[in-house]
């Protein structure tokens, strides 16, 4: 049986244990987000899965609710106005995605693959069909993810997506889930702030890396 049929077995029972061994924690953060901000435990956003079909992704909510809901964060002109300080602590650590464990067991996304994108991010979505990224479930982490995540512009960002899909194998799925855990470790390629800070600060690096 080819890797790809197999792929969605794994992935039901690396998250099935994944969501019992982290329960502990899960409970820990969800008292944690009730007792500092008014509003729900879990945050839900319509994302783009397999074959552009829409679905409701999970995460732990780490903004105040009266935030703008289908906008990324990175272009906020002012974010840390709506991070709560929890929020805050979750997004460096990334423990505000471990929801979308419950989203791999109903089968809305892999471990591995793409980050879904907005359900509004017409451009990055467009430009994912060029290289068939968008015929593959989403993934809680992806190969994009390891090499730049929010620094990557959308070309680069959808390049890299279409890599992962031709290439799929279990070789790379192992390689990508532990660069996540070192990327993660190193909060690398997170932005929070507004575009135009973004842009100065990536764009000398970006540019050598397209010549």
């Amino acid at each position: 049986m080819k890797y790809c049929e197999q792929k969605r077995k794994i992935d039901f029972i690396l998250s099935l244990i994944g969501l019992i061994v982290l329960s502990p924690l899960f409970i820990g953060i969800m008292i944690a987000i009730k007792l500092e901000s008014k509003g729900p435990v879990f945050f839900k956003q319509k994302r783009v899965g397999l074959h552009q079909t829409h679905f409701n992704i999970l995460k732990f909510r780490t903004m105040r609710i009266d935030a703008p809901r289908d906008m990324p964060t990175h272009l906020l002109s002012d974010p840390e106005r709506y991070i709560t300080k929890t929020g805050r602590f979750l997004r460096k650590t990334s423990l505000d995605e471990l929801p979308q464990i419950i989203n791999i067991l109903k089968g809305e996304m892999a471990v591995i693959g793409p980050r879904p994108a907005l359900w509004n991010q017409y451009d990055l979505i467009t430009e994912r069909d060029r290289y068939k990224a968008n015929d593959v479930l989403p993934g809680l982490t992806g190969w994009a993810q390891v090499n730049g995540r929010d620094e990557l512009p959308i070309e680069v960002k959808a390049k890299l997506d279409g890599d992962y899909v031709k290439e799929i194998s279990l070789k790379l799925d192992i390689i990508c889930f532990f660069r996540t855990i070192f990327t993660v470790i190193k909060s690398k390629g997170v932005i929070e702030g507004g575009t135009s800070r973004m842009l100065k600060e990536i764009a000398p690096s970006q540019e050598e890396k397209l010549k």
